[in-house]
This record gives structure tokens, sequence and C-alpha cells, in this order.
């Protein structure tokens, strides 16, 4: 009786260790499943992000090449590297075929020659040069003459993304701007103009 009772527990044993080993096989996998389902998700997103970003790319380097589009700024860094988050409607390089606008309003209670809190210079585009690099880099430069004030400005814009950075350098002194934001066609653009001079 005590070896049938021995050989019940042996038995009994071994299910349980049996039915263990099975349940945390079991729940590994379906972690094992769930990671897997999560990288093919992001893999997915990157794929079709990537896919968006190479299209944004495309039309901003055919609205460049036409001289029509628009950096919407929502960056501004300063000569010092001070940053300031701005609204994009209103800050913004414009270039329209043979005329440019420069535009910045920071959101401040005084409205500044513009109305808006800033400045908006409308000018005279020339001496514009495009180039692209080996990498796919974009660089667009260009003199923008208004009746206030002329300006070099200097585009940059990264291989894969509408994403650039514009610096402005006024003739009449040495305080650069540098905007950060995104190259549109000027037909896609979304800005707000404010009184220029």
């Amino acid at each position: 009786m005590k070896k049938y009772l021995k050989l019940a527990v042996c038995a009994l044993i071994l299910c349980l260790t049996t039915t263990v080993g099975y349940a945390q096989e079991n729940s590994n996998n379906k972690q094992t499943d769930r990671k897997a389902q999560r990288d093919a998700e992001r893999t997915r997103q990157k794929a079709q992000e990537d896919a968006t970003n190479a299209l944004l790319y495309e039309e901003a380097v055919k609205a460049l090449k036409a001289n029509q589009f628009v950096l919407e700024a929502d960056q501004v860094v300063f000569k010092m590297g001070e940053t300031a988050y701005v609204n994009s409607n209103t800050n913004f390089v414009l270039v329209n075929l043979e005329r440019g606008t420069v535009q910045v309003a920071f959101n401040t209670a005084f409205a500044g020659p513009n109305g808006i809190g800033g400045v908006t210079v409308d000018g005279n585009v020339s001496g514009v040069k495009i180039k692209t690099t080996k990498k796919g880099n974009i660089t667009y430069s260009f003199n923008v003459q208004g009746i206030g004030i002329s300006a070099q400005v200097f585009l940059t814009m990264t291989n894969g993304s509408n994403q650039a950075t514009v610096s402005i350098n006024p003739n009449f002194n040495s305080r650069t701007l540098t905007l950060r934001g995104e190259v549109v066609p000027l037909e896609q653009s979304t800005i707000y103009k404010g009184r220029s001079w």
C-alpha cells in the first residue's frame, strides 16, 4: 500500500511539474508573441513615417526649385544661442518668384512695427543659389532688399525631411537670427502676414 501511495504521489508531482512547466512555456510564448507584435507595429509606423517624410521632402525640393515656398518656423534661435518656440503662422520666410518676405512675431504685449509683435520685411529677391550635396541635403541662399532692411538669407534642408534651418543676416547690423521649421509649397502655407516696412 505504501508503495502505491508513493507511486501516486510521484505521479501527482510529475503531473503538477508538467502542468506548471506548460503554463510557464505558454506564458513565455504569449510574451514573445506580444513583443513580436509590438516590434512589427513599430516597424510599420517607422516605414509609414519615412514614406511621409520622403514625400514632404520631394514637395519641398520642387517648391525650392520653383522659387515658391515658405519656411514656417516654430523655433527662433538668437545670436547667443537662446531658443524661443514661436507660432509658425506668424514666423516665416517666404519666396514667391522675385519677391520675398521675412517675418518674425513674438508673443508679447508690444505690437511691434508689423502689428503682431515683431517685424515684417517685404522686398525683392536676388542672387538665388540652390545646391544639392551628394547626400541629398539642399542649400538655398538669396538676398532680400526691402525699403527698411536688406539681408542675406541662407536655408539648409536635410535629405529625407522638409525640416530646415534658415539664417538671416541683416546688412545693417550683426544680429544674425536663425529660424527652424518646415519648408512647404507656397500654395499649402497657412501663414498670416503683418504690416511690412
